[in-house]
């Protein structure tokens, strides 16, 4: 099969855990693959919070991650608004807090050292449709396309495709060196006041602390998240210190409504955010992103070098539906006071699925 006219076999756009997975998955299987990402250092600007569930920590290659770069969690605090609190754990299950930064950097080095041509500092503008493929803007011609930029993914819009339409906002801040009273717990909030749709957390990681807030993001009436306010509000209970440096910020939209439709069309795929592809409940999607990507990269390079089935089936085919998940979501959102879970959090119940979301089946 001749490539001649092709400068890539495959060009992804977006270089975070999704974008890195599909190209990696393509790269090791031979094809010419192209990383266009446009920030000029991988670890600024981050809209993650880094946290890496076990599947992902042993199944894929982030469990080679270095281990200055990652601290084990084995238990969940999960707190009432009362700030009533259930420690949460199963034989065998744990957290991956990370330096994010140094793992976003870190999955660039792979990126290089399995031969893609990473391209820093440069956006994704427009692709146009060509016979057998797309040619993109400033880049060149490429057999297949992919979208792993992000929920307001540009590719999605420019090349026709579903696109995220419920959100949640998050924000988090780094407090760099500083130690939680309990660091090996990853410290959960139920607060309709503070977060409305979903919750507030608190974790230890190798470098510092890091706290988030995020609720449901409204359009018409969009809220900023009072992570100040939370912070003063449970901050004794989750244990953080007194005297606290502010680092870093993250802030952005989180898609929470399950995968988007159309997912793909001939020669095009989203994966990652960008095809909605994070659990309604917990927001995660760091392990769920990375099968689905690390699928698709190998689909697109089984099509190319051997004549396989066509990618974008399997690109639909693959992607969680979240469909008990998605049932949770529909709940916790027109649950509308803090006093139900006051009232239940050492039930049977609550307990079992609080212990499903956090240590369940993901998919």
């Amino acid at each position: 099969m001749t490539h001649d006219r092709f400068a890539f076999d495959l060009v992804v756009v977006g270089a975070s855990f999704a974008g890195a997975a599909c190209a990696l998955a393509a790269a090791q299987s031979g094809l010419r693959v192209c990383v266009l990402e446009r920030k000029r250092d991988p670890g600024e600007k981050l809209r993650t919070t880094g946290i890496i569930v076990k599947e992902a920590a042993e199944r894929t290659l982030l469990g080679a991650l270095p281990t200055d770069l990652v601290r084990r969690v084995e238990q969940v605090r999960l707190y009432a608004p009362s700030l009533k609190q259930i420690a949460l754990a199963a034989p065998g299950c744990y957290f991956l807090t990370t330096d994010t930064p140094g793992v976003m950097r870190w999955l660039a080095t792979q990126l290089r050292s399995h031969g893609v041509d990473l391209r820093l500092s440069t956006s994704f503008r427009d692709a146009k449709r060509i016979d057998g493929g797309w040619d993109v803007e400033g880049i060149g011609r490429t057999r297949f396309l992919v979208g792993a930029d992000g929920a307001r993914s540009r590719v999605a819009e420019r090349c026709g495709l579903g696109r995220v339409r419920q959100f949640l906002y998050g924000i988090e801040y780094e407090f760099p060196h500083a130690r939680l009273a309990e660091p090996d717990a990853l410290h959960c909030f139920i607060s309709k006041r503070y977060a409305p749709g979903y919750i507030g957390w608190i974790a230890q990681n190798p470098g510092g602390v890091q706290a988030g807030l995020a609720l449901r993001h409204d359009p018409a009436n969009a809220r900023v998240p009072d992570l100040d306010g939370f912070l003063l509000r449970v901050g004794r209970a989750g244990g953080l210190p007194l005297r606290l440096t502010p680092g870093p910020t993250r802030a952005g939209l989180i898609p929470c409504s399950g995968p988007v439709w159309p997912l793909a069309s001939e020669g095009v795929m989203l994966t990652g955010d960008a095809a909605g592809i994070v659990s309604p409940v917990t927001a995660g999607g760091i392990h769920s992103a990375w099968e689905h990507a690390w699928t698709v990269g190998r689909a697109v390079a089984a099509h190319v070098r051997n004549d396989g089935p066509r990618p974008e089936a399997i690109a639909i085919e693959a992607a969680p539906r979240f469909r008990a998940k998605r049932a949770l979501r529909w709940a916790f959102d027109r649950m509308p006071f803090d006093w139900p879970f006051d009232l239940l959090l050492h039930s049977p119940p609550l307990r079992w699925a609080a212990e499903q979301v956090y240590f369940g089946v993901r998919r």
